[in-house]
C-alpha cells in the first residue's frame, strides 16, 4: 500500500487543505481517503499573502518569511493527518505539497515563470518525511503554461470510456478539464475567475470572507451590458492552452471594469453579475470545446455555492450538473489529492503534466524533492 499526503493553498486564500490517501499499490488507480483536514490562514498571514500577489517592497524578504510560515502551517496540517488516519510518519512515502502562487506568468517575455511560495527543506525538517513540492515550474520551464495540472489527475479519477464528460474546478480560478470518453484526447485549461472576485467583491461590501452558498449574488440582478463588457477580457477568447491567477482577475481589474461602465451599479447587482461571468466564462468555453459533454462534475469551493450551481445547471440543460462528491470524491478534497496523486507519480518517476493540457514540450517527472533526514 501506497500513502501519501496532499497539501494544498489555493488562490481563494481560504487556508489549507490536506489529505491522507492511500493506494493500493504503486500502479492501481482505486484510492482511499484516509483523512481530510482544513486549517484556515490567520489573519496576517492571509493578508500578507494577498499583498504579496502584487509588487510591494521588500518581497524577497517577506516571500521567505511568508515560506515560512506557510511550512510551519503545513506541518500543522501534516501532524493532525497522522493522527487521523492513525499513522507514523515513517508509514507516508511523500508529501505533495503545493505552496501559494503569488506569481503567475507562463508567457513572460524572456521566459515564463511561476511562483509558489513554500519553504520545502524546512517542511521536510518539521515532518521527517519526502516533500515534493515546485510542481509546477518544470512544465513552465518546457515551454508549458504549468496549469491546470489536475487534469491527469481528473482523467485518472473521473474519466469514464463511452461517456463525455467535463471537470470544472471553482477555485479561485475556474478550471475545466475535457474528458472525452474515447481516445486519449483529454484537454483543459484555465477559463476564467472562480471565486476570486467573488470573495473579493463580498468582502469589501459585505465584510465576509465569501458569499456563503451566493445567497447574496442570488438577491440581485444580472447587469447584461457589464456582463458583455467583462467578456470582451482578451484572456476568455483565447484559445488552450491557456491559464491565469490574481496577476489578470483581481480587484483593480474589476475596479477598473465598473469605471469603464461609467455608472452606478448596486453592490449586489455587481455580485449578481460576477457570478454570471463565473458560470458564462466556463460555460462558453466548455461547449466550445466539447459540446456533447454528458456529465459536469464540479468541485473546488464554488461547488458549495449554490446559485453557482443552479446557474449552470439551467445553462446546460441536456448535462447532468452534478458536485464530484455524487463520484466518492467530496469537492474540497479533489485538489489536495491530486497533489498527493502528483508525488505518487514523481516517486513512481512518471511524468506528471499533460503537454496536450499545458503547452509543455514533452511529458515531464513533476517537482523537487527535499528527502526526509
Amino acid at each position: 500500500m501506497g500513502l501519501f499526503l496532499g497539501l494544498m493553498s489555493g488562490t481563494s486564500l481560504d487556508g489549507i487543505d490536506g489529505v491522507a490517501v492511500s493506494w493500493p499499490d504503486d500502479d492501481a488507480p482505486g484510492l482511499d481517503v484516509l483523512a481530510h483536514v482544513h486549517q484556515g490562514f490567520d489573519a496576517p498571514l492571509r493578508d500578507e499573502l494577498m499583498a504579496l500577489n502584487s509588487p510591494g517592497p521588500d518581497e524577497l524578504e517577506r516571500g521567505a518569511r511568508a515560506g515560512i510560515a506557510l511550512a510551519r502551517g503545513y506541518a500543522g496540517v501534516v501532524r493532525a493527518l497522522l493522527e487521523h488516519a492513525g499513522t507514523p510518519a515513517s508509514g507516508v512515502r511523500a508529501i505533495g505539497a503545493h505552496g501559494q502562487t503569488v506569481r503567475h506568468q507562463p508567457d513572460a517575455p524572456g521566459g515564463g515563470y511561476t511562483i509558489q511560495l513554500l519553504n520545502g527543506a524546512l517542511l521536510a525538517e518539521l515532518t521527517r518525511i519526502d516533500v515534493v513540492c515546485d510542481l509546477r515550474s518544470r512544465d513552465v520551464a518546457a515551454g508549458g503554461q504549468g496549469a491546470p495540472l489536475v487534469p491527469a489527475f481528473h482523467a485518472d479519477r473521473f474519466g469514464v470510456p463511452g461517456e463525455a464528460r467535463a471537470v470544472l474546478n471553482l477555485g479561485g480560478i475556474a478550471n475545466l478539464t475535457l474528458l472525452p470518453g474515447q481516445g486519449d484526447a483529454v484537454t483543459g485549461f484555465d477559463c476564467g475567475p472562480g471565486n476570486v472576485l467573488l470573495d473579493a467583491w463580498a468582502a469589501r461590501h459585505q465584510g465576509v470572507v465569501y458569499d456563503d452558498g451566493g445567497r447574496w449574488a442570488a438577491q440581485g440582478v444580472v447587469d447584461d451590458a457589464l456582463l458583455q463588457q467583462m467578456l470582451t477580457e482578451p484572456f476568455f477568447q483565447r484559445m488552450p492552452p491557456k491559464s491565469t491567477g490574481r496577476d489578470l482577475f483581481h480587484v483593480g481589474w474589476l475596479d477598473a471594469q465598473l469605471a469603464r461602465a461609467g455608472r452606478s451599479i448596486a453592490a449586489v447587482d455587481v455580485q449578481a453579475t460576477l457570478a454570471e461571468l463565473t458560470v458564462r466564462s466556463a460555460v462558453e468555453a466548455l461547449t466550445r470545446q466539447l459540446p456533447l459533454a454528458h456529465r459536469l462534475i464540479v468541485c473546488g469551493g464554488g461547488a458549495f455555492n449554490l446559485h453557482l450551481m443552479a446557474r449552470l445547471a439551467a445553462m446546460l440543460p441536456a448535462a447532468q450538473v452534478q458536485a464530484s462528491g455524487a463520484l466518492g470524491l467530496p469537492p474540497q478534497q479533489v485538489e489536495s489529492v491530486a497533489f498527493a496523486w502528483l508525488a505518487r507519480e514523481f516517486v513512481q518517476r512518471r511524468a506528471g503534466n499533460r503537454p496536450d493540457v499545458t503547452g509543455a514540450s514533452g511529458l515531464r517527472r513533476l517537482g523537487c524533492l527535499y528527502p526526509a533526514a
